[in-house]
């Protein structure tokens, strides 16, 4: 589930592009298990707690309208093993430019939450070293984002739960 959260984090593609086409971004490490999820990979996200506000999504069956810049998504892939267990990690993201190449826009994802992950439910041995530096440089800028705003309990907090990896 978390290399699917990190592909789609870290997913470029071409203006144009709709949800389902970056949906296998967030699936195709489950897949390659025998494994998917029954549920979008993610929907738009509106004004006043309108969490799930179109016309906007990630998933298997999502319609097509493309991306467009400043879109807010959210990227929840999940694994649910019925009467055992249920896995998702979520945050929500916006579509940015990254650049142009031949006058095409090329366009990707930034986070808007900032969270820190547990990585104590993480199994380490099939996190690659890309992975665990996206997730590390993930933990800088929760820091650098909301530390200032917090106490000195809840900062230390912080800081131990985004100790590298």
């Amino acid at each position: 589930v978390m290399k699917g959260h990190i592909a789609l984090s870290s997913a470029q593609f071409p203006e144009g592009i709709a949800g389902q086409h970056v949906d296998t971004f967030a699936r195709q490490y489950l897949w390659y298990e025998g494994l998917d999820f029954n549920h979008g990979t993610g929907h738009g996200v509106g004004s006043y707690l309108n969490v799930h506000e179109g016309p906007h999504s990630i998933g298997k069956g999502a319609n097509q309208v493309p991306f467009m810049e400043g879109m807010v998504v959210s990227n929840e892939p999940g694994y649910y093993r019925e009467n055992e267990f249920g896995i998702r990690s979520e945050n929500l993201i916006f579509v940015k430019k990254i650049k142009e190449v031949e006058g095409k826009k090329l366009f990707g994802f930034e986070n808007l939450t900032y969270v820190p992950f547990d990585t104590r439910l993480l199994d380490m041995s099939i996190i690659t070293k890309t992975e665990k530096d996206w997730i590390n440089n993930y933990h800088q800028k929760v820091l650098k984002k909301i530390g200032s705003h917090l106490d000195d309990s809840v900062m230390a907090w912080l800081n131990k739960a985004t100790q590298p990896i």
